[in-house]
């Protein structure tokens, strides 16, 4: 190896073989928004159409406010916090999606 060469990574032996942050892992409601967001056991558990919304509109807070560091050029930015909000976000949008589309065929 030279010594400009940049070093080459190796696939981890731990959590499958892929970091923490790795965009390859499956998204898991309990394990991923408590670690994003404030939120309480109860509003992870709740399956109802307002609790989705509670936790969307949650989400669309950090989000805007992950935005703003990011925009500012603050010290405190995290793009890989940034993209696991936007993750999280998308997964509950589409869970909410589904929710609203599975109620709309039963009536």
């Amino acid at each position: 190896m030279s010594r400009h060469e940049p070093p080459k990574l190796q696939k981890s032996s731990l959590a499958g073989g892929y970091s923490a942050h790795s965009p390859d892992r499956k998204y898991d409601r309990r394990r991923d928004l408590p670690a994003l967001i404030a939120v309480w056991p109860s509003e992870i558990n709740d399956p109802t159409d307002g609790g989705r919304l509670v936790l969307l509109s949650k989400l669309r807070r950090a989000l805007r406010m992950e935005r703003r560091r990011g925009l500012a050029g603050h010290w405190t930015y995290d793009l890989a916090r940034h993209a696991q909000l936007l993750n999280a976000y998308r997964h509950e949008l589409a869970a909410a999606e589904r929710a609203r589309s599975r109620d709309g065929d039963e009536k």
